[in-house]
């Protein structure tokens, strides 16, 4: 059966899964905010919000302003992407699956009763109050598993640890301000090097690396918000493919998806 899915989100972690799920068939649809704050851009759908259209391993999404290029969108295989609140979305396209995709933190303003299946990601979603199962998002042991009772492991506020390096490989806003982008994603630099500016402020990489993430130039941010990251191991690569965690998850997903509608067809035969 060709499901329907609506996402909330479109950073990296969303894409993997809308990425998947695309993939085998389903019908996707991305609902996220105007200007979304999403670092690693090169690997979010939402880029299309910036850019027009964005491709990702081959599948493109683009951005569309109206409910109507819904159906001519996904009719091309190419993933649609609103600024349309999802409340008014959802409400347009009746899915049977909704994706809070956002990995936020944040106190969740939705519950199961929004679609035949609802599935949240991350820290701060309770199985069975705000969603009907949470994938855990959190680097390790449980990553991708699902939770259909209680809460994803509670966010600690360090990234996950790549050669060795954890929260050094993060840049953050030194202050709240507008910033100034004077690398790209992609680009190979020097500890210490000048990556981008926050109302004249610099931020300088502390590790060496490669920018695997940027946020978009002309943002404004919040004081300590994330706005870049320096993957140590210095592969270009990287920068531009879905990652082992987002595949991780997006199998979550996929699982969650194919458990509930086969115990769900199974009670109706």
């Amino acid at each position: 059966m060709r499901y329907t899915v609506l996402v909330r989100g479109g950073g990296d972690l969303a894409s993997a899964v809308i990425y998947k799920l695309h993939n085998i068939g389903y019908r996707v649809i991305v609902s996220d905010l105007e200007k979304p704050s999403c670092v690693r851009r090169t690997v979010s759908y939402c880029n299309a919000i910036y850019e027009g259209d964005w491709e990702i391993d081959g599948l493109r999404s683009r951005y569309i302003q109206n409910l109507d290029q819904i159906e001519p969108t996904l009719e091309k295989g190419i993933i649609p992407v609103l600024t349309i609140p999802d409340r008014e979305v959802l409400d347009f396209l009746h899915p049977d699956v909704f994706i809070d995709a956002t990995i936020s933190k944040r106190e969740p303003d939705y519950s199961p009763d929004w679609a035949p299946l609802v599935i949240g990601l991350g820290p701060n979603i309770e199985a069975g109050k705000h969603a009907d199962v949470v994938i855990e998002t959190k680097r390790g042991h449980y990553l991708g598993q699902l939770i259909y009772e209680g809460e994803a492991i509670a966010n600690t506020g360090i990234p996950g640890n790549i050669q060795g390096v954890d929260k050094d490989r993060v840049l953050r806003a030194p202050k709240a301000g507008v910033t100034l982008n004077l690398h790209e994603i992609g680009d190979l630099v020097d500890k210490g090097e000048v990556i981008l500016k926050v109302d004249g402020e610099p931020v300088k990489a502390i590790i060496s690396g490669v920018v695997r993430g940027l946020i978009a130039p002309g943002f404004h941010v919040k004081k300590g918000q994330k706005i870049g990251d320096i993957d140590p191991r210095g592969d270009v690569d990287y920068v531009r493919t879905i990652s082992d965690k987002g595949r991780t998850i997006a199998g979550g997903v996929l699982e969650a998806i194919l458990h509930h509608f086969m115990i769900d067809n199974h009670a109706r035969a």
